[in-house]
């Protein structure tokens, strides 16, 4: 008898899975998992690996205006609600993280990131005299 009740079982349980396999929308030429890269394509990234930096790389890295001076650290990177890179916090003076001065910068104006971050007409002076970024407290 219990071979009767694992039998039913098993008919059941395949017409179960016929019946929902059936149900199912036919997936023609489905991606298989792991085979096909979303958002970007294959050829943009190894552009991208290659040419590219880490957002990890950039914080905490130098400043340089184009007369190769110092001015600053990029102390945050702040991306915009669609997405996008949008600005670079510039942390300008102060000494062992004490009276720094927290300016916004739009990524735009940097020239380049590569082999050093460039930020052409900017000085100490100018970065200290311009507004302080503020972050929300929310």
């Amino acid at each position: 008898m219990s071979l009767n009740i694992t039998g039913n079982a098993v008919l059941f349980a395949f017409c179960s899975l016929a019946l929902i396999g059936s149900a199912m929308p036919e997936q023609k030429n489905a991606p298989v998992a792991g085979t096909i890269t979303l958002g970007v394509d294959i050829g943009k990234i190894e552009i991208i690996a290659k040419d590219g930096w880490r957002a990890s790389k950039l914080l905490r890295a130098s400043v340089y205006n184009d007369s190769d001076q110092k001015i600053g650290k990029i102390g945050d990177l702040i991306v915009a609600p669609d997405g996008t890179l949008s600005v670079a916090i510039i942390d300008v003076g102060g000494f062992l993280g004490m009276g720094k001065h927290h300016v916004a910068i739009p990524v735009q104006q940097f020239t380049q990131v590569t082999p050093k971050i460039v930020l052409p007409g900017a000085t100490k002076d100018i970065l200290k005299q311009m507004p302080e970024f503020k972050y929300n407290k929310g």
